[in-house]
């Protein structure tokens, strides 16, 4: 099932969309609902190639406002963890997506290759797992940067540094 949202975030409308079936499968964002709409095409397709059956047939849930709660920092993202299916998600994503989750919290990054060095592995296999990560805002793939920049964001830049905004990141935002 999908579910979408509208909100406001200070002067910007920010559009939610989470697929679930008893848990959540994927949740992407954007600042408009066509771009959401795009995204959750992509990242469906994405998961139906990981094995995942899904539906994006509409139905109303509250899922869109928890994300939203994460987003705002209303609620915790490691409290958020148990709603994630992690269906269609590698042994090695789940590991780095809960390090980093349990780990890097709000108003703080991390680079790619501190992460890496945490997690024993390479920062190119770190970046491979946030650009396939299917729950952006909940696993918080926007707090890992580049050692010399903000690095790259498969939503787009002015989403990452969006997201770093709200968290309080000045340092990589300007």
């Amino acid at each position: 099932m999908l579910s979408v949202e509208k909100f406001r975030v200070g002067e910007r409308v920010v559009w939610i969309g989470v697929i679930f079936s008893g848990r959540v499968w994927g949740i992407a964002f954007a600042f408009d609902r066509s771009a959401l709409m795009k995204r959750m095409h992509i990242l469906a397709e994405h998961l139906r190639k990981r094995g995942v059956s899904i539906s994006l047939d509409v139905q109303p849930s509250d899922y869109p406002e928890k994300v939203f709660k994460v987003l705002t920092g209303e609620i915790d993202n490691v409290d958020f963890l148990p709603e994630l299916s992690f269906e269609g998600v590698t042994p090695f994503e789940k590991k780095v997506y809960e390090w980093l989750t349990k780990n890097v919290k709000r108003g703080s990054v991390i680079t790619y290759g501190s992460l890496a060095k945490v997690l024993n592995t390479s920062p190119r296999a770190v970046g491979g797992a946030m650009k396939r990560n299917p729950y952006p805002i909940v696993v918080p793939c926007h707090r890992v940067v580049a050692s010399d920049g903000i690095g790259y964001y498969s939503s787009g830049i002015e989403e990452k540094k969006f997201l770093l905004e709200i968290e309080g990141v000045k340092e990589w935002t300007s």
